[in-house]
């Protein structure tokens, strides 16, 4: 029986990739995390339990190259964890093609990387994955951190951030844009929860002025924007009109754009496919990004459409976060 979907279509690559870290097998990768204290399939169901089978696979054979090549910190390992991604890349694909395995290896370990102060989930509210992802990264990142990660969710709605805020022990801060001034003022602020989660700042905004001008309250220097509904109205104008203003200002600004590569999301064409494509959605995300991911926000099998894994791109940066920081704390006490 097959461990994961599409195992025929990947397990060629993921063998050679693992056998050039002197691997033998994806069962010996198992070995080798286990051996080393980690839990990693549960934990990646544990930040999107409707994640496919790969998922979780794929972060284990990222975790055993990452203890392989003897990543002592959670940045090195989180890049180390990109290459175990990458290798379930199904070839050809539009996944494959960007990279984006690596890509998710590097967002996660600029994360963990002192220089990065403030992240960013820019998404429609409708959308629970950026939840997933901020709690993941929330739950793991400051504890090997010197400075803690601030991370926020920007969307749009004071309404549905004030739901999400609740639902998930977030801190919901509402705000007022003045826009006659262009300032932005915070007017109420509620933390749903203690502890880690209650970190987590979440705004909504009622227009793209609004939210570029809460980037700037939070000084974001990383986001990733998802693909929603809302993404002609807000994510991507965000995003695009926040790194314009970011270089004018001199200050570094790195931008993700999650989903696409399909081409279908507001195209009048829905033959179009694959890396070639503009659809709206996708030629938005080009606009402004600095890594482009493929497939969506939050639901597994887009994502795996465009050949990388069945896990929304918003869970996988918490995955990779976490998975990164539970491979540093092995390496601390001794486990390898």
């Amino acid at each position: 029986m097959a461990l994961f979907e599409s195992y025929e279509r990947r397990i060629n690559q993921i063998n050679a990739v693992l056998n050039s870290y002197g691997i033998a097998s994806i069962e010996e990768a198992e070995k080798i995390t286990k051996d080393a204290g980690l839990d990693v399939y549960n934990q990646v169901k544990g930040i999107q339990p409707i994640c496919f089978e790969n998922a979780s696979w794929a972060y284990l054979v990222g975790a055993a190259i990452a203890i392989k090549k003897g990543c002592k910190k959670a940045a090195d390992a989180a890049a180390a964890i990109g290459e175990g991604l990458q290798a379930f890349c199904i070839p050809g694909s539009v996944a494959d093609q960007r990279k984006v395995g690596i890509g998710h290896g590097n967002l996660g370990k600029m994360l963990l990387e002192e220089e990065t102060e403030c992240f960013a989930f820019l998404a429609g509210h409708e959308s629970f994955a950026a939840a997933e992802g901020a709690i993941g990264i929330a739950m793991s990142a400051n504890k090997v951190r010197k400075k803690p990660l601030r991370v926020i969710l920007n969307g749009l709605g004071k309404d549905a951030a004030q739901i999400i805020s609740r639902i998930n022990g977030f801190t919901f801060v509402e705000t007022q844009m003045d826009y006659y001034t262009g300032e932005v003022k915070e007017v109420f602020r509620k933390a749903y929860s203690k502890g880690p989660r209650a970190e987590v700042n979440c705004y909504g905004a009622n227009d793209v002025t609004e939210g570029v001008a809460i980037m700037h309250r939070e000084g974001v220097d990383v986001s990733i924007t998802g693909n929603s509904t809302n993404p002609t109205r807000f994510q991507h104008p965000v995003a695009g009109t926040y790194k314009k203003e970011c270089s004018l200002l001199g200050k570094k600004y790195f931008s993700v754009a999650s989903g696409g590569g399909t081409g279908r999301t507001l195209h009048p064409d829905n033959m179009a496919a694959g890396p070639a494509s503009y659809g709206m959605t996708d030629t938005m995300g080009r606009m402004h990004s600095d890594a482009q991911f493929a497939g969506s926000s939050s639901v597994p099998a887009h994502v795996e459409m465009m050949g990388l894994i069945g896990m929304g791109n918003n869970p996988m940066v918490g995955a990779t976060v976490a998975v990164a920081v539970s491979i540093q704390e092995a390496a601390e006490a001794g486990k390898f």
